[in-house]
């Protein structure tokens, strides 16, 4: 009876370490969206450098394209911008820019300081689109096909390789020139 006692505890405890050390071996930035393979967020929001004109999701119907969430004040982004300014050049797909949570005078200092791989950049100051596309932090980058689809969704920066193993492929298969 006394080792019951003792061996129920200890079952319990040697569970919660293997579930513990599972969880740890999980990598949060492969975290499953809801929006793959819905429907783009439907959004219209004034432009970064000309706030006078606007820019809407549905812009895009009939290209495959690249949102980008980013903000000067967004470390991560640093890290990846020069592989966005490399991936712009190629021409391989348009990227647009979502400013998101940032100062608009910020926002423009920063890209004409590190350089600007967007076709443009929607600003959205409060963060309402970030929340409709399930940000909660910078940077985030979507691929959407050419009807709107959400297809590929990256948390966090995008490495060369994952613009290697993941992204291109896509863009091509999206395209169909897989």
């Amino acid at each position: 009876m006394l080792r019951a006692r003792y061996l129920i505890p200890l079952v319990v405890f040697i569970v919660l370490v293997v579930f513990l050390g599972v969880g740890l071996t999980l990598n949060p930035r492969e975290v499953p969206s809801p929006l793959i393979n819905k429907p783009a967020p439907a959004f219209q929001l004034p432009q970064l450098h000309a706030p006078d004109k606007t820019f809407a999701q549905k812009d895009m119907l009939g290209k495959v394209w690249m949102l980008n969430v980013w903000a000067s004040w967004c470390v991560a982004c640093r890290e990846e911008h020069p592989n966005l300014v490399e991936l712009a050049r190629s021409g391989v797909v348009p990227i647009v820019g979502l400013n998101y949570k940032d100062e608009r005078p910020d926002g423009i200092a920063w890209l004409a300081r590190f350089g600007n791989p967007y076709e443009l950049s929607a600003y959205d100051r409060d963060g309402r689109i970030g929340i409709d596309y399930g940000v909660y932090g910078v940077p985030e980058t979507y691929v959407i096909d050419k009807a709107g689809v959400i297809r590929y969704k990256r948390i966090g920066v995008v490495t060369p390789e994952i613009l290697r193993d993941k992204i291109l492929p896509l863009v091509k298969e999206l395209n169909g020139n897989a």
